[in-house]
């Protein structure tokens, strides 16, 4: 059982405040016409649900030692649940893995009130608005990086980072160099399994994204993703607090 801390207090504290800036946020007006478009003209299975519509913030421990960064939110996914990779394919891969490593209190999530709870992680992503054709622009990936900067630095528990997919990835390395952790990209290159030590006694691993497209195909199969989250475990756990 992990004690509550002042410090974590503050992270708790950090985050919500910057959860709530994400929320209200308006800088990107393509991401947010169509995030609101979306929500309007619903797929039929959800015909009768209200979309959340609006940029998807944060989820997990502020207490983490493990960070998941994504991609961004899925049109009909966490842009009509506000949760990230809940109600749709990919969080419904995610969750089980996660479950069967430790990290969340329930194999499935399909809204904000199932009674998730995630232990020791956070998840979080690039973009917190749903793009068109998942493809964010440069000018949306900028305007969203001090949000990433922020949550860093609020996790002061934090020796693991894992990247869901390339995009998540570079976005990822890009804040260690706007941060002035690195100079430079280096050997930081993207690939399923890779781990990569990063200043600061922590570590950054990468998967590829959880999408239909790469688990329906056999690309990532539950085994490759568990062995995944299985070393962020282990790695966090070896590291002193």
């Amino acid at each position: 059982m992990r004690v509550v801390t002042q410090k974590t207090t503050e992270a708790s504290s950090a985050i919500a405040a910057l959860n709530a800036r994400i929320v209200a946020c308006e800088l990107c007006p393509r991401l947010r016409e169509y995030g609101a478009l979306v929500a309007l003209n619903k797929r039929r299975a959800y015909r009768d649900q209200e979309y959340w519509g609006r940029p998807v913030p944060n989820f997990g421990d502020p207490n983490a030692r493990v960070l998941i960064v994504g991609l961004a939110p899925g049109a009909h996914g966490s842009n009509r649940t506000g949760r990230p990779f809940t109600g749709d394919g990919s969080g419904d891969f995610l969750y089980p893995v996660l479950h069967r490593a430790g990290f969340a209190s329930q194999p499935r999530a399909s809204s904000r009130d199932d009674g998730m709870q995630l232990r020791d992680l956070m998840i979080t992503s690039v973009v917190r608005c749903a793009p068109p054709d998942n493809k964010p622009l440069p000018q949306e990936l900028a305007n969203c990086a001090p949000f990433l900067d922020e949550e860093v630095a609020a996790l002061t528990n934090l020796k693991v980072v894992v990247c869901l997919g390339k995009i998540g990835f570079d976005g990822f390395v890009q804040h260690l160099i706007r941060t002035g952790q690195i100079s430079r990209r280096g050997e930081l290159q993207f690939g399923h399994g890779v781990e990569y030590p990063l200043p600061g006694g922590r570590f950054l691993l990468a998967s590829y994204h959880p999408s239909l497209q790469n688990t329906n195909t056999g690309k990532l199969t539950a085994e490759m993703f568990l062995k995944v989250f299985e070393r962020a475990r282990k790695l966090a756990s070896s590291l002193p607090e």
